[in-house]
């Protein structure tokens, strides 16, 4: 049987690098105002996590449709009412927004699959989150065995590990459909996101990855906020 491909095979992971101390002013106004009004211009929101080694961090992915279709996304969303009422208290808390990789599945199923997610309400309690661990690792653009061979065996460790595989990408190298927002265009990353029950059971197998694995690029450990969905 065919695997099913992902209905969003095109993500952006975001880094925001925020002034000091302004990380919940924007996660506070972020989760009240720009979760359901993106969605609504035609994306999809799989995750805003405050980064557990930065304070200043705040990190969250996005997918689209396809190129084209995150044009028109992105088109309506900072081109409307929202945007436009809350970009300057969303801008005084950003340092620098450019950090973003552009990415597609490793695999046409290689997607964040979350059918039957559901996020919840703003200022509901925040439900139990994993620990979700992105891992970033430099590749030869145009071999894509290199990065499958070595998706082979972070998957592995994953299972060893006893955590969730959540999704497998590569840089997408289409041109940027969304000049006003830039993306790193020059460089071929394999982006390999799990989910740990805890930071102890992170640490606890860690190691093990330096086993059979270069050291990567970067390692992400990622604390979901109160309504991602990847949690």
């Amino acid at each position: 049987m065919t695997p099913a491909s992902t209905p969003w095979p095109v993500v952006e992971l975001r880094q925001y690098t925020l002034h000091p101390g302004r990380r919940d002013d924007l996660v506070e106004l972020f989760e009240r105002e720009f979760v359901e009004t993106q969605e609504a211009c035609g994306m999809r929101l799989f995750g805003q996590f405050r980064d557990l080694d930065d304070t200043d961090r705040f990190v969250w992915l996005r997918g689209f449709a396809g190129m084209d279709a995150r044009a028109a996304a992105l088109g309506a969303f900072y081109g409307g009412p929202v945007w436009k009422a809350h970009r300057d208290a969303a801008n005084a808390t950003m340092i620098d927004s450019d950090n973003v990789l552009l990415l597609r599945p490793l695999r046409a199923d290689g997607g964040f699959a979350l059918d039957g997610a559901t996020r919840t309400p703003v200022d509901a309690p925040a439900t139990r989150a994993r620990l979700v661990v992105a891992l970033l690792w430099s590749v030869p653009r145009g071999d894509a065995d290199v990065a499958a061979r070595l998706e082979r065996d972070v998957a592995a460790w994953i299972a060893d590990a006893d955590a969730a595989p959540l999704a497998s990408f590569v840089s997408e190298h289409a041109p940027n459909t969304f000049p006003a927002l830039p993306v790193r265009e020059n460089e071929h990353v394999l982006a390999c996101f799990a989910a740990f029950d805890d930071d102890a059971h992170w640490r606890r197998h860690r190691d093990a990855l330096a086993a059979i694995a270069p050291v990567p690029l970067q390692t992400l450990r990622l604390a979901a906020t109160a309504r991602s969905l990847l949690r």
